[in-house]
């Protein structure tokens, strides 16, 4: 798994830097089979936009963007949303699994 990050507009500091790091590491807890993750933090007129790029094989990429006035504040929503999205492919990928045709109850007519 790849981590790119990015600043447009804006230094990031040591500290960022790791915290996006450290959730980056915690999706891997879904067991899915994460490619590539791209962080882009970008100044804008009111505030910082933070957006994941979270490539997922056999799935569509998941994309969270988040918009607000403080940094950290924008940085933790975005996490937030992404472990929630990806958390909700882990269960629809598992609970498609689980079903098997041997475990089906013959009906007799």
């Amino acid at each position: 798994m790849g981590l790119q990050i990015r600043a447009k507009g804006i230094t990031l500091t040591d500290a960022t830097k790791e915290h996006i790091e450290g959730a980056a590491a915690a999706f891997r807890k879904y067991s899915l089979d994460i490619t590539s993750i791209d962080c882009v933090v970008a100044a804008e007129k009111k505030g910082v936009m933070v957006e994941f790029n979270v490539k997922v094989a056999h799935a569509q990429p998941v994309v969270i963007t988040q918009h607000d006035d403080d940094l950290d504040t924008a940085i933790d929503l975005a996490i937030e949303r992404a472990t929630k999205a990806l958390r909700r492919l882990h269960d629809k990928v598992v609970s498609h699994r689980n079903d098997s045709i041997k475990e089906l109850d013959v009906v007799d007519a």
